[in-house]
């Protein structure tokens, strides 16, 4: 009876933690179409961004002073921004995001100094006793622009100043619910996007005063500061895209324990059963 008393507190148990994961996935999944919707806002802005630069690259012809432009070679030192998120329970994206950083300063084999985004990053280059030159924990999951200015306001002057040759950076890409890339990508020195075949004939639409340099010098910065903010908002899509995943798989788990424990506490309930009755069988049997 005890074996049966067991088995029927081990189900209310694990009954309450499919209750969690199921409440947990579903935040998940609502916090996940938010930060699409974000990703997607902000499409547009990049697009058009991007067609200016192009065409201010192309009026340039390359006449642009800017230190962000700079390329040095062969690079001496680099800075990796990790990304990673703040809380766990979202499958293996923490360890992959991790593990392609990781990777990235072994293959690059540079001194490598690091500003770490997120809990769990911070975490993980202090464990392997990285170069790291400053932590940002706790953004949320709605960043604004503002909250993400400090992390490119770093590495813009580091490259500047010439502590750092060329910047990169190490997020979560989201291709879809079920797929998350980690991916690193460098966004320093800034390469200035090319108009494509035929596209030429586009570049009387713009206007720029004083002058095209001026313009590109101006929207360098910007440039950079959203490619930082759009990589931590694909992050963050990615890490509650994988908590949906992890939280609906993890229910999906917790119901088919419930039903093998089920099973189990049925044969020993009948097992229990069995066995008294015949007890009082043979109490009977021995009273004739």
């Amino acid at each position: 009876m005890g074996n049966v008393r067991l088995i029927r507190r081990r189900i209310k148990g694990v009954q309450s933690i499919s209750k969690i994961t199921k409440a947990m996935e579903m935040i998940a999944a609502s916090k996940m179409r938010r930060t699409q919707e974000r990703g997607l806002q902000g499409r547009p802005y990049t697009q058009k961004i991007t067609e200016v630069m192009a065409s201010l690259a192309a009026v340039s012809q390359g006449k642009s002073t800017h230190p962000l432009l700079e390329v040095r070679q062969p690079p001496k030192r680099i800075e990796l921004v990790h990304i990673a998120p703040d809380r766990g329970l979202s499958g293996g994206l923490v360890s992959n995001l991790n593990r392609r950083a990781a990777n990235f300063i072994l293959e690059e084999g540079l001194p490598t100094s690091v500003v770490a985004v997120g809990r769990k990053g911070v975490e993980f280059m202090r464990r392997t006793s990285q170069d790291v030159v400053a932590e940002f924990v706790q953004l949320g999951d709605k960043p604004s622009l503002l909250d993400t200015l400090p992390i490119t306001r770093i590495v813009m002057d580091d490259f500047i100043k010439g502590k750092t040759d060329a910047v990169y950076v190490c997020y979560a890409r989201f291709v879809n619910t079920m797929v998350q890339t980690p991916t690193v990508t460098r966004i320093l020195p800034v390469v200035t996007p090319t108009l494509g075949a035929g596209a030429t004939k586009n570049l009387t639409e713009y206007i720029f005063e004083p002058n095209a340099d001026t313009v590109l010098n101006a929207l360098l910065p910007r440039f950079v500061e959203m490619g930082v903010y759009h990589a931590v908002l694909e992050s963050i899509a990615s890490e509650q895209s994988a908590r949906m995943i992890a939280m609906r798989n993890a229910t999906k788990s917790a119901h088919e324990l419930i039903d093998d424990l089920t099973l189990v506490y049925n044969k020993a309930r009948q097992e229990s059963i069995t066995t008294e009755l015949l007890d009082i069988i043979g109490g009977a049997a021995a009273l004739t």
